[in-house]
């Protein structure tokens, strides 16, 4: 159980949270944890505030417009990472049920595992968990150290040109920030926000894939196990199983309800910010960058289309699922069954015609469709901004 989730534990540990408790966890996080947490939490809203400064700056005295949209890029990053971390730790004691739901129902002996095709799901999981953390790690630290970077090859290796000392995200306060303590002091604390900003997006997205990766497996097992029991005639011995697969079948129901309760607002949030995002990021490619700062937006753009298809395709995957229930109910060998059984099997399929959905609140259910309004949304608002700037 505890392998789906380690990746998403890892950068939870990070940034000072414990999202749930469980038969293996504690039930309240050390007060190291805690310290990390508000430290974190504190650091990250300093600079947004330092941003949000510079950009008002920027639009308003400077006339910066360019600048001012990345910095509202980076700006949307770190919303999106609070307002997940927030929505997790605020809903961990929701979040704790559904854990040791999910405990409960997990297979425990070897003949189990092999029915649910535990190891075919825990690989899977693993191998998205790790891609995707890698991606968002070398992401931020491409961007927190680029600076040093260029330094390191073109003023000290190639020695063509002198890297100034420059921050890795623009920000405005009434001190000065360009040499000395002070600028090494806001280095670490950019440094520190940004790799906050990404841990709390990270292990959010990871939990959610993990726990939803798990409610797809009892999906599917479920289904398979319909398709394979084979039917007495006997209603008592008969109405007994269709008891256990309702019951098993309800849980699963709730599980997702659940899951829906405590990400919905943060994916929302995600995928209108995402929008905003993409539609920046690809605005500064089009309007000329210098090729090593083009790098780091594209970057910045192949990570965020990543995330949005993350969630996109699990979504499909619930939905394909849960929908398949009503197909195995179906495909078992009912004609031998009780007049009694075929009926009330007739009600199960009815209710398993409507498939389990990832939400974004009530306004989105999610498959991989919403990832092509997701990029026409974000089309529709580069258009809109390209043409600004043109005019």
């Amino acid at each position: 159980m505890d392998s789906f989730m380690k990746y998403a534990n890892f950068f939870y540990k990070c940034v000072g949270i414990e999202p749930y408790s469980s038969r293996t966890r504690p039930k309240a996080a050390s007060a190291w944890i805690s310290f990390v947490f508000w430290a974190n939490i504190v650091n990250v809203v300093f600079i947004m505030i330092a941003e949000s400064s510079f950009v008002v700056k920027a639009l308003v005295v400077d006339k910066e417009i360019v600048l001012a949209v990345m910095v509202m890029s980076y700006i949307g990053f770190i919303v999106v990472g609070l307002s997940k971390m927030f929505f997790v730790w605020l809903n961990k004691a929701t979040l704790s049920h559904i854990i040791r739901d999910l405990e409960d129902l997990f297979p425990r002996d070897k003949p189990a595992q092999v029915a649910c095709k535990l190891d075919y799901y825990l690989s899977s999981c693993s191998r998205i968990s790790f891609t995707f953390s890698m991606l968002y790690s070398v992401l931020i630290w491409t961007f927190n150290l680029f600076n040093l970077i260029q330094y390191v090859i073109y003023d000290w290796w190639l020695q063509t040109r002198v890297v100034p000392e420059t921050l890795p995200y623009p920000v405005y306060v009434p001190w000065d920030t360009g040499h000395g303590l002070n600028y090494l002091v806001m280095l670490f604390n950019q440094n520190f926000a940004g790799y906050t900003s990404a841990a709390g997006q990270v292990s959010t997205d990871l939990l959610l894939c993990a726990v939803a990766t798990q409610i797809i497996m009892h999906f599917n097992y479920l289904s398979q196990k319909f398709v394979d029991h084979q039917l007495t005639g006997d209603w008592a011995q008969d109405s007994r199983f269709l008891s256990e697969v309702v019951h098993y079948h309800n849980r699963l129901l709730r599980l997702s309800d659940q899951l829906n309760e405590i990400f919905g607002v943060p994916l929302i949030l995600n995928f209108l910010i995402s929008s905003f995002v993409l539609c920046f990021v690809s605005f500064q490619l089009t309007v000329g960058v210098k090729p090593d700062e083009a790098i780091k937006l594209l970057l910045f753009l192949v990570s965020s289309l990543c995330q949005a298809y993350l969630i996109c395709y699990h979504g499909q995957l619930i939905v394909d699922a849960s929908s398949s229930f009503s197909m195995a109910a179906y495909n078992q060998n009912w004609i031998k069954a009780d007049v009694r059984y075929r009926k009330a099997l007739v009600f199960i399929m009815m209710r398993s015609q409507k498939p389990t959905y990832l939400k974004a609140t009530v306004f989105i259910q999610i498959t991989r469709g919403t990832m092509t309004d997701l990029l026409q949304l974000s089309y529709k608002f580069f258009a809109l901004l390209r043409t600004m700037y043109v005019k």
